[in-house]
């Protein structure tokens, strides 16, 4: 392989490829750029990655392929010059609950071995450290007592339980003992033992009585065995002075616990030997909610219990009755706000008391909604009890997801579940400063290694933040993505092609070197990396790049030029080398909103996660951003406690807000948008034009066609959802599924319709020389030309096209969509409707997979949503898109637990005076550049 210098493409047409012929270094840094829809991610995944994957397959046996995905060659003359390919691409991790970090990188893995071997056990209910020792130890360790002492040798088998134990005694007698202690004293069996029913008693087999010399060490082994057998593994050596304790099993003898030998697997919550019973290592069950069955609790009793407030007037009366009851026998007042009362009658109304009331026990509220849950078969009264129900924390193991036994064991002072709570960066320090000694470093030195390695490649990737037992289901694509990067780190491969999409994703300028480190270093190693990106920083730091255009769609799909960083920058052709050398840039507004006098929603107390008790204040009616290192406690902030916030009161959404005192100013806006980078749909039948509702009023027009009118065609003939027009072969998908039993499902075209999706009469009907198979095959660009006369339609198209999607087919399925299309289809249909002006706009980073020309493109269409009237509210890292800002929010200073406040906030001028922003820094370069 050393003698082969390139990877040779010739001939590429995968989608809107034109015939190309490329050849790229091996073993460099390379770069492909260009707009949204140029082609990047035709040639990068969809040629060279499938090609290197179809090749590693090939090569496997029949057998071992029957496993795995079977891929189509692609659309390809030959690629010469090819090695194993790795994809690490920009997707949103798995919704499976029960992945975290730790278990994504292995780190976890390790830490159960690691805790299974050195980890010290505790008792889970007093807390008393618990040893184990062999019968030889712990003779040896009698053996220390000063020469002469008495001592004796006790097997124990009651302690702390009431009763008489006739039984007990006359069984130690048979077995051949002849003397017990009882409470301290001995007694011979051979007398009438009388104890006390009702007390509390302590019983132990006195086995032998020595005098310490150095020739009884073979009785004494006798009689510890003989201790250990009859006290169920533990024995009791008394000096004369005080009682010794000694186990041969993971026990406490006080409170009569005993583990068993821990594994590997006693740490693993996917497991039924270290799971918690309760939430099978879930960490979370569906439970009552208190503050759902009492959302207002400054309302008097009578009127705070939400679910007795439903139903009819006899229901009504009776809860209320009931209550009027309770108040009576406990002496408080039914009008008397919930929250004024007692912490102890709180308690007893939501869970219970052992009060009559009618008969019947007083259950409380929440007890009360459980039973009826439980015990019901109406679906309806289901349905409405889980209105009162909320994802909550497992009571049982409080979240930590493991039994007791297991969370009982600890290394340094800390139980697994508290290490999985460290972030990347505090587990660096507390491993690397564990001090082990002797025995347990030979044991540990191993997973240690691997465990510190994998941390350090998570911080180099600029994900130091994160805390292992963070949900996968929780993490961006960025961070999903930097994740399997640090892995690919960790296991050192060579002479691999990694393809990687957009990999500086959700990362702040700030830790852009540490991304860009970690790439050279794989590259360095003697791999080649292929990375689809549109940062200014990293395309500037590649050996090797690749414009692809000049437009996107139907006019991209050409090379506009390759060549070496240098050469590259020098290229007339290459818009975005014309960004690169500052010939064409986005401007910032030439003047601002003005924020003196605006109303504003208003924070108070915000303190999830990292957040340090911030306020923070959000003018309305202009256009605000939210900066900060990654981790610093922008999505918290935004997402989960002003978004969730404005949701219930808006929405009634269930989702619970993070910790905050109060939101102030929300009777200045009307609604919340959340415009994501989620799909759009999950199955391909949905599409840009059904999402959109454009293909409503485009099915009303076919069916007002003539040809429609004389055969009687209504609009939902022209649907590929119901029956009547859409090709019943294959149901309006345009393929069909074969099943092959051992191998992947393969999807043909119909041979029906030919991947029309509708029957042949449906076809007939043509709007301009098109059937409605051709108007959902057309890209927005076209579509618009063919309606232009059309206003209902027009309008949509005329939006998508201008945030930068004329590239897009109509038809396009959902599934085909990037998470930056998959946004902007969105932003495109709230654009679409008619604004009430009073709307604010939630932007999780926009700009994701958007080139400098689509990031102007999208910023004009922002800011005409804000000369609306309407906020508009963007979480983002790009420098152009910030700097554009009327308003900046900036926390910081660091990420996890040294972010979490507020650094700055102000116009951008503002942020780039303040010597505490990281972010003020990169701008202050960027506003440097403006012109004037």
């Amino acid at each position: 392989m050393d003698n082969i210098k390139y990877i040779n493409i010739r001939g590429a047409r995968v989608h809107n490829l034109k015939d190309i012929d490329l050849k790229l270094p091996r073993d460099k840094f390379i770069v492909f750029t260009g707009l949204s829809g140029s082609g990047k991610s035709s040639l990068a995944f969809d040629t060279i990655y499938a090609e290197g994957q179809r090749r590693y397959i090939d090569s496997l046996s029949a057998y071992a392929r029957q496993f795995l995905e079977q891929l189509q060659k692609p659309d390809c003359d030959s690629i010469e010059g090819m090695s194993p390919a790795i994809s690490i691409e920009q997707k949103t991790a798995g919704s499976n609950p029960r992945s975290t970090v730790g278990t994504t990188t292995e780190i976890y893995d390790y830490l159960r071995v690691l805790f299974a071997r050195i980890g010290a056990p505790h008792c889970y209910k007093c807390g008393r450290k618990i040893a184990r020792q062999s019968p030889q130890e712990i003779v040896d360790q009698v053996m220390k007592l000063p020469a002469g002492k008495d001592i004796i040798i006790l097997g124990p088998k009651v302690g702390g339980r009431k009763g008489e134990y006739r039984e007990l005694f006359s069984d130690i007698r048979k077995d051949g003992f002849t003397r017990v202690r009882v409470d301290g004293k001995i007694f011979e069996l051979d007398k009438d033992i009388k104890l006390e029913k009702d007390r509390k008693h302590s019983i132990e087999i006195v086995v032998d009585r020595l005098k310490m010399r150095p020739e009884i060490k073979r009785r004494l082994t006798d009689s510890v065995e003989t201790a250990l057998r009859a006290g169920a593994g533990v024995a009791i050596v008394n000096d004369g002075e005080k009682d010794r304790l000694f186990s041969e099993l993971y026990a406490c003898v006080d409170c009569g616990i005993s583990y068993q030998e821990p594994s590997p697997r006693s740490f693993s919550f996917n497991s039924p030997y270290g799971a918690c019973p309760d939430c099978n290592g879930l960490g979370t069950k569906l439970e009552i909610d208190p503050d759902l069955v009492m959302p207002d609790r400054s309302k008097p009793l009578i009127d705070a219990v939400e679910p007795w407030k439903r139903g009819g007037r006899g229901f009504l009366l009776y809860y209320r009755g009931m209550l009027k009851e309770v108040a009576g026998h406990y002496h408080f007042d039914v009008e008397t706000p919930f929250s004024k009362l007692g912490r102890e009658t709180q308690k007893m109304i939501m869970y219970g008391s052992d009060l009559q009331v009618w008969g019947r026990r007083y259950e409380g509220v929440i007890n009360q909604l459980e039973r009826l849950f439980r015990e019901t078969e109406s679906e309806y009264l289901k349905e409405e009890i889980n209105k009162y129900m909320s994802v909550l924390p497992c009571p049982k193991c409080g979240g930590a997801r493991l039994k007791p036994e297991s969370l009982a064991f600890t290394i340094g002072g800390r139980s697994i579940d508290k290490v999985t709570s460290l972030s990347v960066k505090q587990a660096l320090d507390y491993f690397g400063s564990l001090g082990l000694g002797g025995k347990d470093a030979a044991i540990a030195r191993q997973s240690l290694k691997e465990i510190l390695a994998r941390l350090k490649f998570m911080a180099d990737v600029g994900l130091d933040y994160l805390t292992l037992d963070r949900a996968s289901a929780t993490l961006s694509g960025g961070e999903s993505q930097r994740i399997r990067l640090a892995t690919q780190i960790g296991s050192g491969l060579v002479g691999v092609v990694y393809v990687l999409d957009e990999p500086s994703i959700g990362l702040h300028q700030r830790d852009n070197d540490k991304l860009l480190d970690s790439l050279k270093r794989l590259r360095d190693i003697g791999n080649t990396l292929i990375v689809v990106e549109h940062d200014e920083a990293t395309i500037r730091s590649a050996d090797y790049i690749v414009d692809l255009g000049p437009g996107a769609g139907k006019h991209g799909g050409r090379i506009v030029c390759a060549g070496e960083t240098g050469e590259f920058l020098k290229s007339p052709d290459s818009l975005t080398a014309k960004y690169l050398r500052g010939e064409v840039r986005i401007e910032a507004s030439a003047v601002r909103r003005a924020l003196k006098g605006r109303k504003s929603l208003e924070i108070r107390g915000a303190k999830e996660h990292n957040l340090k008790d911030i306020d923070v204040k959000i003018p309305l009616g202009v256009f605000a951003c939210v900066t900060g290192v990654s981790g610093s406690g922008k999505s918290t902030l935004v997402d989960e406690i002003l978004y969730r916030a404005l949701a219930q009161k808006f929405y009634k959404a269930k989702e619970k807000p993070g910790k905050f005192r109060s939101i102030s100013g929300t009777e200045n806006i009307d609604k919340v948008i959340v415009i994501d980078q989620s799909p759009i749909g999950r199955t391909p039948r949905s599409n840009p034009a059904t999402y959109t509702g454009m293909f409503t009023p485009i099915r009303e027009l076919f069916s007002r066609l003539q040809e429609s009118k004389l055969r009687g065609f209504k609009p939902g003939r022209f649907s590929f959802n119901v029956k009547g027009g859409r090709c019943e072969a294959c149901q309006g998908d345009g393929v069909i599924r074969v099943e092959m039993h051992f191998l992947p499902d393969v999807y043909v075209t119909c041979e029906v319709c030919k991947g029309a999706r509708f029957s042949e009469q449906t076809l007939e009907v043509k709007y301009k020389g098109n059937s409605i198979s051709d108007v959902l095959s057309m890209t927005v660009e076209d579509a618009l030309v063919l309606f232009e006369n059309m206003p209902r339609i027009r309008e949509k198209l005329r939006v998508l096209n201008d945030v930068g999607l004329g590239y897009v087919e109509l038809g396009q399925s959902a599934t085909t969509l990037s998470g930056g299309e998959a946004q902007r289809v969105k932003l495109a249909t709230e654009l679409s409707k008619r604004s009430t002006g009073r709307t604010l706009y939630i932007l999780d980073e926009p700009t994701t997979g958007l080139h400098f020309a689509d990031v102007d493109k999208l910023l004009k269409v922002l800011h005409a949503l804000v000369d609306q009237g309407n906020t508009v509210l963007v979480i983002e890292h790009n420098l152009d898109v910030v700097k554009t800002a009327d308003y900046i929010i900036d926390l910081g200073p660091e990420g996890g637990d040294g972010g979490g406040e507020l650094v700055a906030s102000g116009t951008p001028e503002e942020i780039a005076k303040d010597k505490r922003s990281y972010t003020g820094v990169y701008l202050k370069k960027v506003l440097r550049q403006i012109p004037g």
